[in-house]
């Protein structure tokens, strides 16, 4: 299907196929003829740039949608069926999200004949396309921390369903995080056993990371609005495969900088080092930036007085999953956190994410120094 959509002095030409998209944006009256080309079974699109490379602008990009590209990469049928249901649940969230009432207090929308808060809503709507998924055995969420028996069979699922939802009424970027495993349990389990995970923005534009344990580098999926009763579909927009150095700090829970003295000591580093600070109290786009700036450092330290409050199962080991995929580091202050049991779903840890020399600089100014007789 072909679509020239005028836009003042220039003209958007679309060229809309099932597995991908393809815009070339050109100057009005100068449209250029559609030929085609085959590559196997399917029919590629030939734009003529040089043709008419006076009157282009050159903006063009493809974006492969998410069941085409899992089927490129020869992913497992049924770990395909468990990340699409993941994506079909987000794209619903994101929708709810979209179009809540919210008040001082919470945000709430419709859910078949109930109107439920927003975290909630996002809770039974993940539970409800991994069940239907057939894929999935046992899910935990982190609104009830206990494991649930589902019908299917293959994965166990962890997943925070709406991390940060305490900002959402002020219209901040909020997101949900999912942690897949082989096998019918998520305890006695390590981070480092995921076949996949994902951190989801539901912010100005909804994205998702997702790292699969065979695929190479961390991969961003956005939801682009097709005009449909679907609320739009993901196509895969970027990739994201390296963390380098960068002054860009996003620190958490600094009430224990009262108590913990190498916590103290590392944030006056970043301020004598002139750090940008960038935190927004959410820890999905906190740690995402991270992702898409490809540097940084995020981190949620301990101490006495202001416990670790973080949950290992659904939030600490997926996002360790994801940045360590794209080329960052993770650390509990002594290892990674892919490295550490997950001995019960309530277990829960300090943690830093970002590049090398930030955590390495982490555990070295913070650890697990012992307070009060108890290690961090």
């Amino acid at each position: 299907m072909l679509l020239a959509v005028a836009f003042q002095s220039h003209s958007l030409v679309i060229h809309k196929e099932s597995s991908w998209i393809q815009y070339t944006r050109v100057r009005k009256n100068c449209l250029p003829k559609l030929s085609t080309k085959t590559n196997g079974n399917r029919i590629l699109p030939c734009w003529p740039h040089r043709k008419y490379a006076k009157s282009t602008l050159h903006m063009s990009f493809t974006s492969e949608k998410l069941d085409h590209w899992l089927w490129e990469r020869n992913v497992d049928k049924k770990l395909s069926k468990c990340v699409s249901a993941v994506f079909d649940a987000c794209k619903e969230i994101a929708y709810k999200i979209r179009t809540a009432s919210c008040n001082k207090i919470a945000c709430f929308n419709d859910f078949g004949d109930e109107q439920l808060a927003i975290d909630v809503l996002a809770d039974k709507v993940i539970f409800e396309n991994l069940e239907n998924s057939g894929v999935v055995g046992v899910a935990s969420s982190e609104e009830v921390p206990r494991e649930q028996k589902l019908k299917g069979s293959g994965f166990a699922v962890a997943f925070d369903p709406l991390d940060g939802s305490s900002i959402i009424d002020t219209n901040f970027a909020v997101g949900s995080i999912f942690g897949i495993w082989p096998g019918d349990r998520l305890v006695g389990v390590k981070g480092r056993d995921m076949v996949a995970a994902a951190l989801v923005v539901y912010g100005p534009r909804t994205t998702i990371s997702l790292a699969m344990k065979d695929i190479d580098h961390v991969h961003e999926f956005t939801l682009v609005d097709d005009f449909s009763a679907r609320h739009g579909q993901w196509l895969h927009t970027n990739e994201f495969h390296s963390v380098a150095e960068g002054k860009l700090f996003a620190p958490g829970n600094l009430r224990a900088v009262e108590d913990n003295p190498g916590y103290s000591s590392l944030l006056q580093y970043w301020l004598n080092e002139k750090y940008q600070l960038r935190y927004t109290g959410g820890m999905v786009p906190d740690v995402n930036q991270i992702l898409v700036k490809g540097r940084g450092v995020f981190c949620n330290p301990a101490s006495a007085s202001a416990k670790a409050k973080l949950r290992l199962l659904y939030e600490l080991a997926p996002t360790a999953f994801v940045i360590e995929k794209a080329g960052g580091k993770s650390s509990d202050g002594k290892q990674s956190i892919l490295d550490i049991v997950i001995q019960s779903t309530d277990q829960r840890s300090q943690v830093c994410y970002g590049s090398t020399n930030e955590v390495q600089r982490f555990e070295e100014y913070v650890g697990v120094k012992v307070l009060s007789g108890a290690p961090v």
